[in-house]
């Protein structure tokens, strides 16, 4: 994977960038030859088309990438990075009159288009290369597409070879690279050190469950991330139909993201206490599973009833929640695969977020339309808070009725943040279902590059 800039200005390809509507207008500033080739090829501007334009002695003279309509452009994003694998082996630079966050993401876009899952099989990776654009923070894009990469790796893996354990090795190689302490509590000494639910979703499994507990910063404000780690579900004994089950081993892309945001904040050495809590477990069947109708007693204290063992994210978030909680942090944000519903409601694209401070949401949606990572606000709904209370014990963690899934599992996790009085919750997919550009079919990150964006104004650093 080429998931860097080229440092070879020497004899770089100058790579315009045009839009439909200036099109004719800048064939208008062309040798006749080019722009009978340009005619020739058929070469239109379209959105992600791209063409080399040889000189008399058969080198590449200039390139052209096509950016399409205006309505294009809205509608889709990393246009760019579509012409990487169209574009012969050569090291181009950008010439376009692209505002900054356009040229941002053209540049990151392209980077991104340097993924390749290679673990298991060979996969040719495209040729081309780009000298990072005047004006952009060259670096900052080098560690955001390092540290997706990282993500979309740990999602992809299958959980034959990422499992509690791999994830648990995954985050040790993060604090060994950037010297952040880790702390694991695993099988059970979960139970003495009074984490019931995650040991209670894991226990089936014969991959002992974990919570993963990086730590990294002297001074700053306090920062807590949380991810879901359910390595695989199968759904417990409420167990998935095979077409449910399918994509499970992405069922840890809340903890992938996590570490690919926090992997962000470290390379690029935020001012920030940072913590990264992981429930790593593997939600499995035996004669050891916790059942429905079960009633677990929680970290916090608070009691749930278990009336779907398939919804066991919430209950393993619920615990490291707690533990956060107690840290007195500034903000706790977690990330999780958590709801279907949320999927229903947004799609693949939209990362849908909670947040119990208006102010904290108003800062990530800036920040996110400012990048072009697209978030949506969901609310904590306080009218329904009597669907997760079953009356039996203090919570339901799957209520029947089958409406605003989302909402009522965000309200669940609320329940366990009671001290600290921001709280971020994103409810994420985590999964690109059909490829689009930069973005191959797979696992992907979603809304870590918005927080980062958000984080200088989110927590007030300089």
């Amino acid at each position: 994977m080429t998931l860097a800039f080229s440092k070879k200005t020497k004899s770089a390809v100058p790579l315009h960038v045009v839009s439909k509507h200036q099109l004719d207008d800048w064939k208008a500033g062309l040798p006749p030859a080019q722009v009978a080739w340009l005619n020739a090829t058929g070469f239109g501007a379209a959105a992600g088309e791209a063409i080399a334009i040889p000189d008399s002695e058969g080198r590449i003279a200039i390139a052209v990438a096509g950016l399409g309509s205006s309505r294009d452009q809205s509608r889709e994003r990393f246009i760019l990075a579509a012409v990487r694998s169209k574009l012969p082996d050569a090291d181009y630079r950008l010439v376009s009159d692209l505002p900054p966050a356009a040229l941002e993401e053209a540049a990151l876009g392209w980077l991104l288009a340097g993924y390749r899952f290679d673990r298991y099989a060979k996969v040719s990776a495209p040729k081309a290369r780009l000298i990072a654009p005047q004006g952009i923070d060259a670096n900052r894009l080098e560690v955001i597409a390092r540290a997706e990469a990282m993500t979309r790796d740990l999602i992809n893996t299958p959980a034959s070879d990422m499992g509690p354990d791999e994830l648990e090795i995954a985050a040790l190689d993060l604090a060994k690279t950037f010297k952040a302490k880790v702390k694991v509590i695993k099988g059970k000494d979960l139970l003495k050190q009074n984490f019931p639910m995650i040991h209670a979703v894991g226990r089936a499994s014969d991959r002992e469950p974990r919570l993963i507990d990086l730590s990294w910063g002297k001074s700053g404000p306090r920062l807590t991330l949380v991810g879901k780690g359910v390595c695989f579900d199968t759904g417990g004994l409420n167990i998935k139909p095979g077409a449910s089950m399918g994509l499970m081993k992405k069922d840890m892309g809340g903890a992938a993201t996590v570490l690919g945001l926090a992997r962000m904040i470290m390379e690029l050495a935020l001012p920030v206490r940072l913590r990264v809590l992981i429930p790593a477990v593997e939600n499995s069947i035996s004669g050891s599973s916790y059942r429905p109708q079960d009633i677990l007693t929680s970290r916090k204290g608070l009691t749930v009833e278990i009336n779907n063992t398939d919804a066991e994210g919430r209950l393993v978030l619920a615990d490291a929640l707690a533990l956060a909680d107690e840290g007195d942090p500034e903000l706790i944000l977690s990330m999780a695969t958590l709801t279907g519903a949320a999927r229903v409601a947004v799609g693949p694209d939209l990362a849908p977020f909670y947040a119990t401070d208006s102010g904290d949401a108003a800062k990530i949606i800036a920040a996110a339309d400012r990048i072009r990572d697209p978030v949506w606000q969901m609310p904590f709904w306080d009218a329904y808070e009597p669907l997760i209370e079953p009356g039996v014990a203090d919570l339901d963690n799957a209520p029947s009725g089958g409406m605003a899934g989302s909402i009522t599992a965000a309200l669940f996790l609320r329940r366990f943040v009671t001290k600290t009085p921001r709280y971020v919750h994103f409810d994420i997919y985590g999964w690109q279902p059909k490829a689009a550009p930069a973005r191959p079919k797979g696992g992907v990150g979603q809304g870590a590059r918005a927080v980062l964006e958000g984080l200088p104004s989110l927590l007030g650093l300089s």
